[in-house]
């Protein structure tokens, strides 16, 4: 079973996989160390080895997805598991039942990011479709120059459209509707705002992002302090919100997804819950699904 070594990493023999679907195992020695966020392997006990040997293999937590039980994927392989990082499983064989069973428990507490708590209610992911339905709707204004400023303006058939109809949210609405600023949107104009966690476009790693959905898009910032999104999604762009299935590369609790022409985003939220009437107990395509 893994030990726990001066510096506080957990450390052991394990066999691993280290070319995919290679079927072959080799004896490693592992240090799980959370202070710099990478599980590292080496040929042997660095003790044994030459000082400042490195390691033959190092892979960052941030990448790691699930670990597993795998005895019933590979069946010949005795005490295995698997870890899932990225696009690539990494197959590894522990000395028994129980060192399976630690060696399990620590890498998922150690590769696993929380959702904090907002202190708002959970925002249900219809909300998004919702805002989509309305992005959709084609304001017509005019744009004047008046000493050098632009003035944007609805025509008169929009005005006199909203004037017969009493729509005056759709006036509203097509005021909203100019290009936004990049900077982050007020707290007051936001529909919405949270934490969750995201999966990298190029690396695939997992990171918290502070989300806000307004009227137009939904951005993300590295955190609530931050003015300046890392990214913002023009709902427009949004083709659909749905829950995502976990799968084998993708092993994660209320995960979804939003899919646009040019990127499908990976988004973890802390749990599947309907602000209006509770946790998700039916079909979940009769009921509100959480974006936050």
């Amino acid at each position: 079973m893994p030990y726990v070594d001066r510096q506080n990493r957990y450390c052991g023999f394990l066999d691993i996989e280290e070319h995919e679907n290679s079927g072959k195992f080799l004896r490693r020695y592992f240090i799980l160390d959370t202070s710099q966020n990478s599980l590292l392997w080496y040929m042997d006990n660095p003790h044994n080895l030459p000082a400042g040997s490195p390691s033959v293999g190092s892979l960052k937590l941030t990448y790691i997805s699930k670990v597993s039980d795998a005895t019933k994927l590979r069946p010949k392989a005795e005490y295995c598991f698997v870890m899932n990082a990225g696009m690539r499983k990494y197959f590894l064989q522990a000395n028994d039942q129980q060192d399976l069973v630690d060696w399990v428990n620590v890498l998922n507490k150690a590769t696993k990011i929380t959702v904090p708590k907002s202190c708002e209610q959970p925002c249900p992911a219809d909300a998004l479709n919702n805002q989509l339905e309305n992005s959709k709707k084609q304001i017509s204004y005019r744009t004047d120059i008046v000493g050098g400023v632009p003035i944007i303006t609805p025509t008169q058939q929009e005005l006199s459209e909203c004037a017969n109809t009493g729509d005056r949210n759709n006036l509203k609405r097509s005021q909203s509707q100019l290009p936004s600023s990049p900077l982050r949107p007020s707290e007051s104009s936001a529909i919405k705002a949270g934490y969750c966690v995201k999966q990298g476009a190029v690396m695939k790693n997992w990171k918290r992002r502070y989300f806000i959905l307004d009227e137009n898009t939904i951005g993300y910032f590295k955190s609530e302090m931050e003015r300046d999104p890392l990214r913002q999604i023009q709902l427009r762009e949004v083709q659909k919100v749905q829950e995502c299935k976990q799968s084998d590369n993708m092993m994660r609790d209320n995960l979804f997804e939003i899919v646009t022409s040019y990127r499908t985003f990976y988004v973890q939220v802390q749990f599947l819950f309907d602000a209006a009437n509770g946790p998700l107990d039916i079909n979940p395509r009769d009921r509100a699904k959480l974006l936050f």
